[in-house]
């Protein structure tokens, strides 16, 4: 009898993978015939490949330009939709006032809501996963005295804490990550103990002020899963890439999926927890040291995330920056939720459901209409100690590399004014509370005397 070889199996319609060879020898010492082949073969054949919908699925626009400057920014967001919502598996989607293109036509906006069934797509959440914010409430305590002895604990900026300052990551994290398929990894979990305590750069925060209803301090803090959120997402994005080329070519490759159903699903969804796990105790590691470090008790304190995947039965809502409302999708939830606008603008407290038009989402900030660089460009004839004075008088505004970052001065984001008679408007949430900014510390311009820029500042000296 003729020796079967891999040619004959590429001839027969299937793609070289590593079960040829266990069933190459299969065949051949059992000298099938053709019709028995043809029949153990058939559980091989990958399935057809799953197409793009023809046409957009129906999403819901809660955003309009109420200017000029935002025509284009509007028109991108919505064109991106539409070929965003071809993937295959999404069944609805929606926008928010915040809205702003991240990418290429297809790549979901900041401030989109997609609700897939059955998958999870890791370049709907990002590598930041689970960007959150978190509010401690100080009572009468004096907002100065809050916002400096945060700047002694916080940590802003590339990479983590050294290691005499590090904030322990518990030993219970610690065991689940070890556990789990995606986060079973040293080196993610040392750097993750390394950034426990940290909140990063671009346009991460830890805000202070006063509420609007009772006039107690309220210290905010806005960041996500750092470096370990990254790696996973990484991780994430190399497995969603595997299936996509096995279950969907034409899809996008930042829209590919893992199908929730395998265990790679399973195990990825899982991991998302246990990251959202991990942010949620690096707030609260930055709270609980000011609180103790000023021997003050809180209050209360409530967070939500908006950057993540939330789950109902066998659909995943995505939320690529959309504040989460309908408490199904929150399993902790203590209290209200919260929406950051601008260094300069009140960080607004909110309820709201799941209606017509939201999803059970409400916007997630402000939303910028231009690059940062864009941005920069507009304000070139002024100096940055000029923008900076005329964007931020009254406010005790900090920097935590001390290089002012323009880009995230108000001028860079959209009109917060836009944005709260947007919510108003389309009914997607109420707002309880607003948190009366008195003082903000950001990253700044970390990129300016960055490490490498040094090492190459001194090479050429």
């Amino acid at each position: 009898m003729t020796t079967i070889t891999g040619n004959e199996l590429i001839a027969l319609g299937f793609t070289p993978k590593k079960w040829f060879a266990e069933a190459l020898e299969h065949i051949n010492e059992n000298q099938l015939s053709e019709t028995e082949m043809l029949d153990y073969l058939e559980p091989f054949r990958a399935p057809d490949p799953i197409p793009l919908h023809s046409e957009p699925q129906e999403f819901i626009i809660n955003i309009k330009a109420e200017n000029d400057s935002e025509n284009d920014n509007v028109e991108k967001v919505i064109n991106t939709m539409k070929v965003l919502m071809k993937t295959p598996t999404l069944v609805s989607g929606a926008i928010m006032p915040d809205a702003c293109p991240t990418g290429p036509e297809g790549h979901i906006p900041v401030g989109g809501v997609v609700v897939a069934k059955n998958a999870i797509h890791p370049g709907f959440h990002s590598a930041d996963i689970c960007c959150s914010v978190m509010l401690t409430d100080f009572g009468k305590a004096d907002p100065k005295t809050v916002l400096d002895t945060a700047h002694s604990i916080t940590h802003f900026g590339y990479g983590g804490r050294d290691r005499g300052s590090q904030m322990p990551m518990s030993q219970e994290l610690m065991d689940a990550f070890r556990e789990n398929f995606f986060l079973n990894d040293e080196r993610l979990i040392s750097i993750a103990r390394s950034h426990m305590g940290t909140q990063g750069d671009g346009n991460h925060f830890l805000f202070v002020g006063i509420s609007k209803n009772t006039g107690n301090t309220m210290l905010v803090t806005h960041h996500g899963s750092r470096a370990p959120g990254a790696m996973l997402y990484d991780k994430g994005m190399t497995v969603a890439n595997r299936f996509r080329m096995e279950l969907s070519p034409e899809t996008l490759r930042e829209n590919a999926w893992i199908p929730y159903e395998t265990e790679e699903g399973k195990q990825y969804w899982e991991a998302l927890q246990l990251i959202r796990d991990w942010t949620k105790e690096n707030h609260e590691a930055i709270h609980n040291m000011v609180l103790e470090k000023l021997n003050i008790e809180k209050q209360d304190r409530y967070w939500n995330e908006h950057n993540f995947v939330f789950r109902d039965g066998d659909l995943f809502y995505h939320a690529k920056g959309a504040t989460p409302l309908d408490d199904k999708f929150l399993p902790d939830i203590t209290g209200p939720r919260l929406i950051p606008l601008n260094m300069a603008e009140p960080v607004l407290i909110v309820s709201g459901t799941t209606n017509g038009r939201n999803l059970g989402f409400a916007p997630h900030g402000a939303g910028r209409n231009f690059s940062r660089t864009q941005h920069k460009k507009s304000l070139a004839h002024k100096t940055i100690d000029e923008v900076f004075a005329e964007e931020t008088q009254g406010l005790d505004i900090r920097f935590f590399s001390n290089d002012i970052d323009i880009s995230e001065l108000p001028s860079a984001y959209k009109s917060a004014k836009n944005v709260r008679a947007q919510i108003e408007e389309y009914g997607l949430c109420e707002v309880l509370d607003e948190v009366m900014p008195y003082g903000c510390i950001m990253a700044g311009d970390v990129g300016k005397n960055a490490p490498w820029k040094r090492k190459k500042k001194f090479r050429k000296a």
